[in-house]
């Protein structure tokens, strides 16, 4: 059986590789914004503030959801959708700890 080249990598690294890969779309940024400015929202009042049409940004919120980063709840036949506390906890702890690995190991005086 062969290995995916992700299994190669530490399981931080694979966890965060994912975290960063939801956040590499700029509308999925904005989704995030938006959320966070509200306690949670049907996927049709964010087509209204996302400039892609619906299929677009129902795409982009499961890329989130299967991120941890949001979660939704079915209401009939909408679902609403707020961010996930554990998964954007996540995201900040893991990715201020990989940034700050990343400063600690720059030599200020090191020019390529």
């Amino acid at each position: 059986m062969s290995q995916a080249k992700n299994d190669l990598f530490e399981k931080p690294l694979q966890d965060l590789a994912v975290l960063f890969k939801a956040l590499g779309h700029p509308a999925r940024l904005q989704i995030l914004k938006f959320l966070g400015t509200r306690n949670s929202c049907f996927s049709g009042d964010l087509s209204e503030v996302i400039p892609l049409g619906r299929t677009t940004v129902n795409q982009h919120l499961a890329e989130l959801k299967k991120a941890g980063l949001i979660k939704g709840t079915t209401c009939g036949s909408k679902t609403n959708y707020c961010l996930h506390p554990e998964g954007i906890n996540l995201l900040a702890n893991c990715g201020l700890t990989f940034c700050k690995e990343l400063q600690t190991n720059i030599d200020a005086n090191t020019t390529c």
